[in-house]
């Protein structure tokens, strides 16, 4: 074994332990063996880099883009609408709907992505249906993760497995070359959701009848805050005349919290959110929230006159079109967790206060301050619509879980979602049709989108997952890496010869069950940079087509099904569907095995 790779080794399992027991975070992993291989030189600075550059990550980087096009032009939201009014009380309709629309919209942007869209749509399907929700989550966990076998840019070991195939001059895989085995694998899959896997999950119906859409006030009462609301109007007489709001501690000294502003302007009240800045002029209205010990005293002190928190409904309707209240859950490996909101300076962060936390399904109102935040953890919050719409940029820490039904009006540029179409449309017409490569068609629709305002520019790089960025460019260079120093020959050298007798089908079969048994334990990214380079080899020692083997290689690493850490889409459904560890071995084993026995016969039949 020559030192070069020894290194190799060493450093990629070492990786592996990191990546299996999360010590480190798995795009600095990435970085620090990008640093190792470029300082013993295995690879030289240019192709420790090289990573950076791939079009692998300008894809990526523009489908992100094109994701959050797809939702800022409501498409997203209209297809939810859809299912809602289509579906009606029909279980498995609905669930056979909920499956078709989120693979398909997940066939041009990220499962992740597609799932924290579709959660809040199918809640309120549940609720409307009078469903169980447990019973139509984990379809649409399974959809979003057969939507990565739709198309090549669906997912990230696509895009990966397919550069492989580039870089040893092989023939690379087209743009829907992978539909077959996605509808293959999404066909059975509703057969068996519909037969088996919402029987093994729970009964029926849980829920009670009667609510249509999630509203403000629904919000309200789900966290029992209807007693919490107060409006007080400010005399001139008041010791608030003049100061601003900076300048008065009512969280710290009133446990109060100002949400909004009613100020008069030309003879009429207009709703405004408050601010650091807004100064407390007389004839103001001030809504706050709170116990009504606490303002009572404040009122006492301040001087001033309490309102009935009951209006109009006009004026309901005029303030809820500024000031909203919506729910975000936070991610699993969210840098909140374990900080309290008063440690975060969480107001000031993310412009917006809670006002509740729901922790393991019972809402908590008072004293939240000091309560750290864990896993699982609901936040109320309340702040304008723009700046709820704001928060979805944040997707590395939270998802924005429950949008009530008046946040529509104020989120979503209906008018550019044609062109939108347009976009998609010429740029999935010009990578199948090969006018243009992949890398340019996908950058040239990102332009496009961010160029007719498709997509606001001030949030293209929030949206921009960049952990996942590092990590994909990371990982890259381990490709070259385990060719350069002959790893990936040796390997695939020893697995042909044990397996010599067995022939091309069983070895499929082997590839498919080691990529699926690895992608349990580590990200489908990674499981594909490592045996990506493995498995083209092996191929190509075998004397079989290398395509063969890298579609199989593809599908395997997106049918995550069996375990909630496989992906981070069965993660998100965890909490709000109450499942178990045994709710995704039970259904999720069955299908990686439906999705095996697809994958090898049509593999066999179109390549073999």
């Amino acid at each position: 074994m020559t030192t070069e790779l020894l290194i190799v080794t060493i450093t990629l399992s070492l990786a592996v332990i990191f990546f299996v027991t999360n010590w480190l975070r798995s795009d600095l992993v990435a970085m620090i063996v990008v640093l190792i291989f470029m300082v013993s030189g295995v690879l030289t600075i240019e192709q420790s880099l090289a990573g950076f550059s791939d079009p692998v990550v300008i894809i990526i980087v523009s489908m992100f883009i094109v994701s959050e096009a797809i939702v800022h032009t409501g498409i997203a939201q209209r297809l939810g609408d859809f299912i809602i009014r289509r579906g009606g009380n029909n279980e498995l309709f609905l669930m056979i709907l909920i499956m078709l629309i989120v693979s398909l919209t997940g066939s041009f942007m990220s499962s992740t992505a597609t799932a924290a869209i579709f959660i809040p749509v199918v809640i309120a399907v549940a609720i409307k249906a009078n469903l169980n929700r447990k019973r139509l989550l984990m379809p649409l966990s399974v959809g979003a993760l057969i939507s990565g076998m739709m198309t090549l840019v669906a997912t990230t070991p696509n895009l990966v497995i397919n550069n492989v195939l580039k870089n040893h001059n092989l023939e690379p895989l087209s743009f829907f070359s992978f539909t077959p085995f996605g509808a293959a694998t999404l066909i059975a899959g509703m057969v068996f959701m519909a037969v088996f896997g919402r029987r093994m999950l729970a009964q029926k119906t849980i829920v009670p009848s009667g609510i249509k859409k999630r509203s403000v006030l629904d919000l309200i009462s789900g966290y029992g805050m209807e007693e919490r609301f107060f409006r007080f109007h400010i005399p001139k007489d008041s010791p608030l005349i003049d100061r601003s709001v900076a300048r008065i501690p009512l969280t710290t000294k009133y446990n109060l919290k100002l949400i909004a502003f009613e100020k008069l302007q030309d003879g009429a009240f207009v709703i405004e959110k408050p601010r650091p800045e807004t100064v407390f002029n007389p004839g103001d209205i001030i809504v706050l929230i709170g116990e009504p010990k606490d303002a009572l005293r404040f009122s006492h002190y301040s001087g001033l006159t309490p309102l009935s928190p009951v209006v109009r409904e006009s004026r309901q309707k005029q303030f809820l079109r500024t000031i909203g209240l919506a729910e975000i859950m936070l991610t699993p490996d969210s840098p909140l967790l374990g900080k309290n909101l008063k440690e975060l300076q969480f107001q000031t962060r993310y412009n917006c206060l809670v006002v509740g936390i729901r922790r393991q399904g019972q809402p908590l109102v008072n004293a939240i301050e000091q309560m750290p935040l864990v896993f699982g953890d609901v936040l109320l919050i309340s702040t304008d619509w723009q700046d709820i719409i704001r928060l979805r940029q944040h997707v590395d820490e939270f998802l924005v879980l429950t949008l009530p039904e008046e946040h529509q009006q104020a989120m979503y540029d209906y008018r550019r979602a044609p062109l939108l179409l347009v976009i998609l449309a010429l740029m999935v017409t010009s990578m199948t049709t090969g006018i243009l490569l992949p890398v340019t068609a996908a950058a040239l629709a990102a332009m496009a989108l961010i160029l007719s305002r498709c997509v606001n520019l001030d949030t293209i790089y929030r949206v921009i997952n960049w952990q996942a960025v590092f990590l994909i460019a990371g990982l890259l260079p381990i490709a070259s890496a385990l060719d350069k120093t002959g790893a990936s020959l040796t390997i695939a050298h020893t697995l042909v010869t044990a397996l010599s007798e067995a022939g091309p089908v069983l070895m499929l079969v082997v590839v498919f069950l080691v990529a699926s048994t690895l992608s349990l334990f580590l990200s489908n990214t990674a499981t594909a940079v490592l045996l990506a380079p493995i498995v083209v080899e092996a191929a190509a020692q075998l004397h079989v087509s290398p395509q063969a083997f890298a579609m199989t290689l593809a599908i395997a690493c997106s049918a995550a099904f069996a375990t909630p850490v496989a992906s981070p889409v069965n993660i998100l459904v965890q909490e709000p569907g109450g499942y178990s560890f045994m709710d995704f071995i039970r259904v999720g084993i069955p299908l990686q095995l439906l999705s095996l026995a697809i994958t090898v016969f049509l593999v066999s039949w179109l390549y073999l």
